[in-house]
């Protein structure tokens, strides 16, 4: 049996991994070991930023929140607690969709709350 050393495999296995560093600047762009390593570097990058993604989203509409809840005289904490206790089963997304979008809407949630608080 004759030995096989792998010659197109390994050949499309390279092309793979340096079509996808394609414009990379430097070394990592053109030299297979680097383009390897910064393939390794780019997926955990990648995942980190799909993580920071949803916790930035959520600061913003959180300040979003705070600030529409100021303008109408509540705190966004106490603000928070009432919705969840008269069974408002909106997230802060569509809350802070609503108070950017349908003031008025927003306003008819806020006289819901601020009767619960007071």
């Amino acid at each position: 049996m004759p030995r096989v050393r792998k010659g197109s495999a390994r050949h499309r296995a390279k092309k793979r991994v340096l079509r996808a560093v394609k414009g990379y600047h430097g070394a990592p762009g053109k030299r297979y070991r680097l383009a390897k390593e910064a393939t390794v570097r780019a997926s955990v990058n990648a995942r980190i930023g799909r993580k920071r993604k949803k916790r930035d989203f959520r600061r913003l509409w959180i300040t979003r929140l705070n600030a529409a809840c100021k303008q109408r005289g509540i705190k966004y904490n106490r603000f928070i607690h009432a919705c969840k206790t008269i069974n408002i089963k909106l997230n802060r997304k569509m809350l802070s969709e609503i108070a950017i979008s349908d003031p008025d809407g927003f306003d008819a949630i806020t006289d819901a709350v601020k009767a619960v608080i007071k």
